[in-house]
C-alpha cells in the first residue's frame, strides 16, 4: 500500500511538471501529459525485439521520463543509451531520474542527457534503436525535414527509428485553428508521409493513451540514405 501511495505521488509530480512545462512553452512540449505506459511500451518494443546483446539507444524529446524507465528496464547490459532534451526543466527531471534508478531493474545500461537541440548534438555513434518524442506538428515543415535527416543520419543501417502522433490531430487543427496552421499541419504530415514511403515503415496504434496515439517504426535496412526526401 505504501509502495503504491509512492508511485502515485510520482505519478502525480510528473504530470504536474509536464502541464507546467506545456504551458511554458508549447513549441517543445508537444502533449499536455506524459506518455502513459502502454505508448512507451509500443514505442520502446524495437529494443526487447533485438537480440539479446549490447545496444546504442537514442532517445529525443524525453520529457519527464516515462518512456526512458522503459527504455533503461529493457537495455541488454553493456547497452548506452543517450538522452537528448533541450528544455532545462525536464533535463533536471531525467539526471535525477538517471541518478536514483533502481540498480535491480535498471543499470544494466550506461545512460548520458544531453541538454541541447538535437541540432547540436555532435556523436560519431550509430544508434540501433531512435525514440523520438519531438512535437512534430509543432514544428514547420522544412525544421520537421531537417530533424528527421538527423535522426536517419544517426540510425544505424539496420536500425529502427520510432515516433508517435495522436490520433485525430489534423481534424482537430481544422476545427479550432486558423487555416494557415491547419496548412502547416498538412504540410508536416506530407513530410513525415514521405520519409515512411522512403523507408520501411510500420505503424501500430495505442488506444490505451491519452489521447490515442498513431507510433511508427521505421528501418532503413531495405533502402540507403541517399533515399531520403529533400528539403
Amino acid at each position: 500500500m505504501v509502495m503504491n501511495a509512492v508511485v502515485t505521488h510520482e505519478n502525480h509530480a510528473e504530470v504536474l511538471t509536464f502541464l507546467r512545462e506545456a504551458v511554458r512553452d508549447r513549441r517543445t512540449v508537444g502533449a499536455v501529459a506524459p506518455s502513459g505506459r502502454a505508448l512507451a511500451e509500443v514505442l520502446t518494443a524495437p529494443v526487447r525485439d533485438r537480440p539479446a546483446q549490447p545496444l546504442t539507444v537514442l532517445e529525443v524529446g524525453a520529457g519527464t521520463g516515462s518512456v526512458t524507465r522503459a527504455l533503461l528496464g529493457h537495455m541488454p547490459t553493456g547497452s548506452n543509451l543517450d538522452i537528448i532534451e533541450a528544455n532545462p526543466r525536464f533535463a533536471a527531471r531525467l539526471r535525477r531520474l538517471v541518478d536514483t534508478r533502481d540498480p535491480l531493474t535498471s543499470a544494466a545500461a550506461t545512460a548520458e542527457i544531453h541538454e541541447m537541440l538535437l541540432s547540436r548534438f555532435a556523436t560519431e555513434r550509430r544508434y540501433d534503436v531512435i525514440v523520438s518524442g519531438l512535437p512534430m506538428t509543432n514544428f514547420e515543415p522544412g525544421e520537421v525535414n531537417d530533424i528527421m535527416a538527423r535522426l536517419v543520419e544517426l540510425l544505424h543501417p539496420e536500425g529502427t527509428l520510432t515516433y508517435f502522433a495522436y490520433v485525430g490531430t489534423r481534424a482537430a487543427r481544422r476545427l479550432v485553428s486558423a487555416p494557415a496552421q491547419a496548412r502547416r499541419h498538412d504540410a508536416v504530415e506530407a513530410v513525415l508521409q514521405a520519409w515512411r514511403a522512403a523507408h520501411t515503415a510500420r505503424r501500430r496504434t495505442v488506444w490505451a493513451n491519452l489521447p490515442p496515439a498513431h507510433v511508427w517504426h521505421l528501418r532503413s535496412a531495405l533502402r540507403g540514405l541517399a533515399d531520403r526526401p529533400a528539403a
